[in-house]
């Protein structure tokens, strides 16, 4: 093994110039130590078990003008909808009979519609009281992340982005601040949920030292989940014309994390699997123990439209196949909803 990947297996932590090495360095063998360090570790703390979670994007309704993402306000070309409360219980039940125990409600940033999903989610917990409840709605007011704690909500998905304040300012507009960003986190770890950050690696203007920046901050932060993936350019957005991020620097940047936090419960992204051939299976060996299958209703998937070539049959309609290729690579599916536990 790579003297500097054993370090960091066993220090968690490394110097900036080494994390730039493992990040830059055009030598595959010691990205393929990297990984095979990382899945070493994920086998150790969680065996060779995968968690699913079921993902129902709510709505494609959002009030930020993010330069990126295909639902920002901005685009006129965005198809809108908001799932009911039927249609999301729906999503919810059919996800449960495949046996999934977490289900992940994602949309846009709409504090509005968001106060919306309290009764929803209030239903869901007294329907389904072993499963775990995971929003991903953006930044809230915090008196609605509280309302949303007390009606079951176990868990809230929030990437920082970028812990860099120049490259954050560059992919979102004047009025959003990554200050405000990290308070957000720090409230919903505050209220007691299970709390993900992350990143989008490869956006414009990115550069190492900003990912290292990324590293650092969660390390501080310790999230409990971790999202990660490529950026890839949306043609209705500003930054249309930009090339995709490097699939290879996310996997390795899965690595790195998952190395430094070995409990995390870290996806395996839909986006990576739309740069990569095989994505979802490279994440895992990478140091992932995550995957989110789509349970939106077929007709809304398409809408909720974040980048070019975003996959769409990718839910319960391939669960069988991801299962098998799981299965192939050695991996079995755990029935639990998979909280992390710190040790």
């Amino acid at each position: 093994m790579d003297a500097t990947v054993e370090e960091l297996m066993h220090r968690r932590t490394l110097p900036d110039e080494a994390l730039r090495t493992l990040l830059e360095s055009e030598d595959t063998s010691l990205a393929d130590s990297l990984h095979r360090a990382a899945r070493e570790v994920t086998d150790a703390r969680f065996g060779k078990r995968i968690w699913l979670r079921a993902l129902v994007e709510w709505s494609s309704v959002c009030r930020n003008d993010c330069l990126y993402c295909g639902i920002r306000r901005g685009n006129r070309k965005a198809e809108r909808y908001t799932l009911s409360a039927a249609e999301i219980l729906s999503a919810c039940e059919r996800a449960y009979r495949h046996g999934l125990r977490t289900f992940v409600l994602q949309g846009g940033e709409n504090p509005s519609g968001a106060e919306a999903l309290v009764p929803v989610v209030e239903q869901l917990r007294a329907r389904w009281p072993d499963a775990a409840i995971t929003l991903s709605l953006g930044e809230l007011p915090f008196d609605l992340y509280a309302r949303l704690r007390r009606a079951g909500a176990d868990r809230y998905l929030l990437r920082h982005e970028s812990a860099s304040p120049r490259l954050y300012a560059s992919l979102h507009p004047a009025g959003m601040t990554l200050a405000h960003r990290l308070a957000c986190l720090d409230e919903l770890r505050r209220l007691g949920f299970q709390v993900g950050s992350g990143v989008m690696v490869g956006a414009p203007d990115q550069r190492t030292e900003d990912l290292i920046a990324d590293i650092r901050y969660l390390e501080r932060f310790s999230p409990d989940m971790i999202g990660l993936g490529p950026f890839i350019p949306h043609r209705d957005t500003p930054f249309g014309h930009f090339p995709a991020g490097s699939a290879e620097t996310t996997l390795r940047l899965y690595s790195i994390l998952r190395l430094m936090h070995p409990d995390a419960m870290i996806p395996s992204t839909t986006a990576l699997s739309a740069l990569h051939p095989g994505g979802k299976l490279a994440g895992i060996l990478a140091g992932a123990n995550v995957i989110m299958p789509n349970f939106t209703p077929p007709i809304q998937r398409e809408a909720y439209s974040l980048y070019n070539g975003k996959p769409t049959t990718d839910g319960a309609e391939s669960l069988t196949d991801m299962i098998g290729e799981l299965a192939a690579a050695g991996y079995t599916i755990d029935p639990g909803r998979g909280d992390c536990i710190k040790n």
